[in-house]
């Protein structure tokens, strides 16, 4: 082989051939394995990469196209004790490939050591010397286009984001061709993209589609991982999301018509960890290449795992910091995506000392210069730190505080009073300055359910998780989710309950969308989907009909067969987000004051008692007050009065005084339909009867 451009890792064609490096610093040497079909059984050619500059090994063959399948052969010392665990016998996936072909085995093959069954149950300090291959994933020459991408840079205060499966989203929609249900071209999909707009979000935030597998220990259980955070390539695309059998430029053209349509698309991001587990673990890629480089460990053969999941990426090595900003320059440029959010960003963050969010690969990422612009979303915490708030700019981050004060609020059932008052309340109503007071309220992404828990409807149908359908004896799952079933454990035949179901779905929509903050929902809220009392509902079954043969798996995917009382909550959300561009996404950029101008006499946000006056120190301390309203400033000459009343009992509230509004006009109200809805104009100091958990909105004229 000839010497290859070592400045690039992975493979690149050129006109001729292609470049292929390694980064593998404690190997003793490396083998390029190049895999071809012939008589339909596969046949491997080895390579060695002879040319070696410091760390990375290289060489260039003439005549590769694109489409070649191909791996790694690491050699180097089998040393557990020491954190070694170099096997050539076991194919490795190039770390930089941009896509995989063929299926995942677990069979005791690709576990580097002496395994005896699919779980890697065995000797782990023994080095196996079976070949893996044929049992994992080939990785694949691409050849890559870079295309132009008109960028939306829809500002942070006018965002509205939707969070979605690729699967979930299209899989039931039977205006699609059923052979491109639930693949990356069913996002560019004209009835897809109309329904997002109708629906009025500006911004698809997709699960994970770089290439995972499941685990081995839910395979067993019949089922597979569904969300996909178990990755075994960064940058390739997940290829069973595909409809073509060649991923990229099918994910490019539906970017780019959703672009076109006026939504951005923001990808969730799981770089904290992967799938070869700990040590027991399979030998797919990492662990292979330098088990000690690319995972943190306390000493020798002992994983630190941050996050659940067996191992932790360990993000304080330079090479980590390469691989994870060029596999978000590959999606940011060649994908053309428009932002990131990344789970477990702690588990990023974590140095020597800590969590520090100034570490060096979060500076590294909001300090390039293409990466800077883009949307950049924490999840600010990991199974073992918490981080809410401190992160820095441009970094925005998830607010569990704002999911848990609306659901307290809101979802206040006879045996749980709302004991803290109602000031966490009214902090996460206007932004959670306390939390980002530093960087303005776009900083909070306020989310009162995600694909992580409850679906909303779920959140007012069980008191307790209903989980058994994963296999885990419902031990799997959040215990604490403060929810309320209103009466009745799941569904109900009582039109009072279902009613109040429908009332407060539509009151805690109000209050996520008319909050300061930039609001998410999560797909099938909208059209009040429900996944029967899971609040885990990361795996599906291997085999089976995910249309609903068991009652859980009928909601992984969102139903476009709505009800009436689904196309309630469906209209009662396009409502809301029309609201909130219509009056509040222009002024919620910066905190609001709360202070009165000079000029005007009157407060761009002030806070109000059931009699019309402002609230006062010792009502902030009423632990019973299970009611608030606020006025906050909308456009000039307009304001918008906020109602919300989360008793068991119906209110009466007086509409403050001319001095904050010459007229009010009821423009929502959670307790009427949206279709029988007519809005109604009262003068200042009016009497207005708020039903219980009930949102009313109110434009005011402040002419």
């Amino acid at each position: 082989m000839q010497p290859a451009d070592k400045r690039y890792l992975g493979a690149r064609l050129t006109a001729e051939g292609c470049n292929f490096a390694i980064w593998a610093a404690a190997a003793e040497s490396v083998e390029l394995c190049l895999f071809d079909e012939v008589d339909g059984a596969m046949i491997e050619t080895r390579y060695s990469l002879s040319h070696r500059d410091g760390p990375i090994f290289h060489g260039y063959l003439k005549g590769i196209r694109a489409g070649q399948r191909y791996g790694y052969r690491i050699y180097g010392p089998w040393d557990p004790e020491h954190g070694w665990r170099f096997n050539p016998n076991k194919l490795l996936i190039d770390p930089y490939a941009h896509r995989l072909t063929g299926l995942m085995h677990y069979v005791p093959e690709i576990y580097g050591h002496e395994a005896a069954d699919s779980l890697g149950s065995g000797d782990i300090s023994i080095r196996d010397e079976r070949d893996s291959a044929g049992f994992i994933p080939y990785s694949v020459v691409t050849d890559i286009h870079v295309p132009h991408v008109d960028r939306l840079n829809t500002p942070w205060r006018e965002t509205v984001i939707y969070e979605a499966h690729v699967q979930g989203l299209t899989q039931f929609n039977e205006a699609i061709p059923e052979n491109e249900r639930g693949t990356y071209k069913a996002l560019g999909h004209e009835s897809t993209i109309h329904y997002l707009r109708d629906l009025g979000v500006t911004a698809l935030e997709l699960l994970p589609i770089h290439a995972f597998e499941s685990e081995p220990h839910i395979q067993e259980r019949g089922r597979f991982n569904h969300w996909g955070y178990n990755a075994i390539a960064f940058s390739a695309p997940h290829n069973p999301y595909s409809a073509t059998g060649d991923p990229i430029p099918e994910l490019q053209e539906a970017v780019r018509k959703l672009h076109d349509a006026g939504i951005e698309v923001i990808l969730d991001v799981v770089y904290n960890h992967t799938a070869e587990g700990g040590p027991g673990g399979p030998t797919l890629s990492w662990k292979g290449i330098d088990s000690k480089a690319f995972y943190r460990r306390s000493s020798g053969d002992h994983y630190i795992d941050f996050t659940g999941c067996g191992n932790t990426i360990d993000a304080r090595r330079p090479i980590v910091h390469r691989m994870i900003i060029d596999s978000l320059h590959f999606w940011s440029e060649v994908i053309g995506v428009d932002g990131f959010r990344f789970d477990l960003a702690t588990s990023l963050a974590r140095t020597d000392q800590g969590i520090l969010t100034n570490s060096a690969l979060m500076m590294a990422i909001s300090s390039d210069p293409k990466l800077r612009e883009r949307k950049l979303i924490a999840e600010p915490w990991d199974i073992a730190g918490y981080a809410l708030g401190d992160f820095h700019h441009p970094w925005r981050e998830w607010n569990d505080h704002y999911r848990d004060s609306m659901r307290q609020f809101w979802l206040v059932n006879p045996s749980r009073k709302f004991s803290e008052g109602v000031g966490d309340v009214a902090s996460r109503l206007s932004g959670s300055h306390d939390i980002f007071y530093s960087r303005g309220p776009t900083s909070s992404i306020n989310f009162i359910t995600a694909h992580d828990g409850f679906t909303l409807r779920d959140l007012v149908s069980y008191n307790q998780k209903h989980n058994e359908a994963n296999g885990e004896g419902n031990r799997d799952g959040s215990d604490s989710h403060r929810s309320w079933n209103m009466g009745a454990e799941g569904p109900t035949d009582d039109p009072a309950i279902n009613s109040l179901r429908t009332r407060m779905q539509k009151s805690m929509l109000a209050t996520l969308f008319l909050s300061a903050g930039v609001p998410m929902v999560t797909m099938g809220d909208e059209v009040s989907r429900t996944q029967h009392g899971s609040n885990n509902g990361y795996s599906l079954p291997l085999n089976g009909d995910l249309r609903g043969k068991d009652a859980f798996y009928g909601g992984w995917a969102l139903d476009w067969q709505t009800t009436p009382e689904q196309e309630e909550i469906f209209e009662t959300t396009k409502l809301l987000i029309a609201l909130r561009k219509k009056y509040l996404s222009h002024v919620t950029k910066e905190f609001f004051t709360g202070e009165m101008d000079l000029g005007t006499n009157r407060k761009d946000l002030a806070w109000f008692r059931r009699n019309g006056d402002e609230m006062r120190q010792e009502d902030w301390n009423d632990t019973g007050r299970d009611h608030l309203a606020m006025l906050v400033e909308a456009s000039i000459g307009q304001a918008l009065y906020v109602v919300l009343n989360a008793d068991w009992e119906s209110e009466d509230f007086t509409l403050p005084s001319s001095k904050w509004g010459s007229s009010y006009r009821c423009i929502f109200d959670s307790s009427k339909a949206v279709a029988e809805f007519e809005p109604r104009i009262e003068g200042p100091g009016s009497l207005t009867k708020v039903t219980p958990h009930t949102a009313q909105v109110w434009l005011v004229n402040r002419d």
